[in-house]
């Protein structure tokens, strides 16, 4: 008897902490969210500019080649919007 009592007043005061706790971590998981979801667009546009100024050759120049360059471009693209999906369902998950 004496055991489970001990038992249960043992799970009992382990389990009251950890209610606490999740409550601090959903407000941390939120604040991180709405950072990330507000600095998220910049680093895509930075990431898309440098893409593009690496590809820009392709379009320019004597060496112009205009197949290889839509291409490349189509590809990051294709790349970035998977990015931002999986990021877009990410946060959506967490949130």
């Amino acid at each position: 008897m004496k055991k489970t009592l001990y038992a249960s007043l043992g799970t009992i005061l382990f389990t009251i902490p950890t209610f606490a706790q999740i409550g601090g971590i959903e407000n941390s998981v939120n604040e991180i969210a709405r950072t990330i979801r507000a600095i998220f667009p910049v680093i895509l546009s930075i990431i898309f500019l440098v893409g593009f100024l690496f590809n820009a050759g392709h379009f320019f120049g004597e060496n112009a080649d205009l197949k290889k360059g839509i291409t490349r471009v189509l590809v990051f693209v294709l790349i970035a919007g998977a990015v931002v999906g999986i990021f877009t369902y990410l946060i959506g998950m967490v949130v």
